[in-house]
């Protein structure tokens, strides 16, 4: 929250969405906000695609969504137990289709011109200091999504 207000004025289109712990979005609203927007943020726990419906995904259409960043990946003991439980009824190439890469593309498939993601777990500290990052190079500083990478990766 203290970063999205620290940047909000930097940015002129009206940011919205789910924050905190106001609640677990529907399919309708992950939809809504997807195909509404030119940039979407993902900043929770576990995969992203652990959140969605798949067949939902694929039959979406964002083009005007720019950028995806998913910052995802972080898992807690909570978080962990509900994915091994939610997994258990999933097939291992469903499974396989909530990889970072396979989301990625997925993701693209859908319209969105840019993805950004981990690979790999992480914790929300990392997390928020890769956030903090974005968000100061793309809005502040005004580099491009490859520049801002770019910085991520030193």
């Amino acid at each position: 929250q203290e970063i999205l207000e620290k940047y909000y004025d930097l940015f002129t289109v009206q940011w919205e969405g789910v924050i905190g712990n106001m609640h677990a979005p529907s399919q309708a609203e992950w939809e809504q906000l997807l195909t509404n927007c030119s940039a979407f943020l993902f900043y929770g726990m576990e995969r992203f695609m652990s959140h969605v419906l798949l067949n939902w995904l694929v039959a979406m259409n964002s083009p005007k969504c720019r950028l995806v960043i998913l910052l995802d990946l972080v898992r807690s003991q909570k978080s962990h137990q509900r994915i091994e439980n939610s997994d258990f009824h999933k097939s291992c190439l469903r499974i396989a289709l909530e990889r970072p890469t396979e989301t990625a593309m997925l993701l693209s498939l859908t319209g969105a011109g840019s993805v950004i993601a981990p690979q790999w777990y992480t914790s929300l500290e990392e997390n928020a200091g890769r956030l903090e990052t974005l968000l100061e190079n793309l809005l502040s500083f005004g580099k491009t999504t490859g520049q801002t990478v770019h910085v991520l990766q030193k």
